[in-house]
């Protein structure tokens, strides 16, 4: 489900990729879907109606089109990441749909690769800091809209906020002990009130705390996504922007941005999960 999130001041990631499946790049604004939700007969309200955050997480689920997404064996996209006025991290990302696999290609031409079990960075040699979180970070940014019913998660509703003088309906994403290696942090979820488009998530990142979440409760951030366009009729934000957060104000000072392109799905046999010989294994 949900893999680790480090502090997002450390940041990376990756470039490059081909566009065989892609369809549309043009911007386009995120649509209702018209499916049916099938309710829950326990735990809903009233006579087998859904909850109202469960409501919540599959209307943004069926406007971002999850069921279509993962239907695709994997996915790459190209991403730049510049934070606090530099590049942070200029690569290629591909990973399975379902978050298990996942590789990074770097400018530098290092390699981190996740295949399910271990990471690893070739060359051995190449540097490591910061691996975990470029591994884990940016596809749980990226698959977000479709892993928030995931096995371990909890919602509550908060009331709306407001983005761009727009009130957005809130819920608060946390998770079940256990869940993860990070089950202390925790997601504000921002949908558009229209079209139920995720639209940002404040969140704060504990990985590495033993237990003591109070620094990161001290400094939550936010990630705005914006600028979206329809791959093989799926929308994807193909802008990211990081800010400070506080309940209270919401999105304070611009942290960074990242720039997403070359959306691609693959749906052959993937065999760019493999540790390559003489890699080093990241603890």
């Amino acid at each position: 489900m949900k893999r680790i999130l480090i502090t997002l001041l450390s940041i990376g990631i990756l470039s490059s990729c081909n566009q065989n499946n892609k369809e549309d790049n043009k911007e386009t604004k995120v649509e209702v879907s018209e499916e049916i939700t099938p309710v829950e007969p326990n735990g809903g309200i009233g006579n087998g109606a859904l909850s109202i955050s469960d409501h919540f997480t599959k209307s943004i689920e069926k406007t971002h089109k999850k069921d279509k997404f993962l239907s695709h064996k994997a996915v790459s996209f190209d991403i730049n990441i510049i934070f606090n006025g530099k590049e942070h991290l200029d690569g290629k990302i591909t990973m399975l749909t379902n978050s298990s696999k996942i590789r990074i290609d770097k400018k530098d031409e290092s390699t981190l690769i996740y295949d399910g079990e271990k990471i690893y960075l070739y060359p051995a040699d190449a540097n490591d800091k910061g691996a975990r979180f470029d591994m884990f970070t940016w596809t749980y940014f990226f698959g977000l809209p479709y892993k928030l019913s995931d096995p371990g998660t909890k919602w509550e509703m908060q009331e709306d906020r407001k983005l761009n003088n727009i009130a957005h309906s809130t819920a608060k994403l946390t998770f079940e002990a256990g869940t993860g290696d990070a089950p202390d942090d925790w997601y504000v979820i921002y949908a558009d009130p229209v079209a139920k488009s995720l639209q940002a998530a404040a969140y704060i990142v504990t990985y590495g705390s033993d237990g003591d979440t109070s620094k990161a409760e001290e400094d939550p951030h936010a990630i705005r996504y914006k600028e979206f366009t329809n791959v093989n009729n799926i929308p994807f934000a193909t802008k990211w922007e990081f800010y400070g957060w506080t309940s209270e104000k919401g999105m304070t000072d611009n942290l960074g941005e990242a720039t997403i392109s070359n959306i691609t799905f693959l749906d052959n046999e993937v065999q760019l999960f493999d540790g390559p010989e003489n890699a080093k294994v990241i603890e």
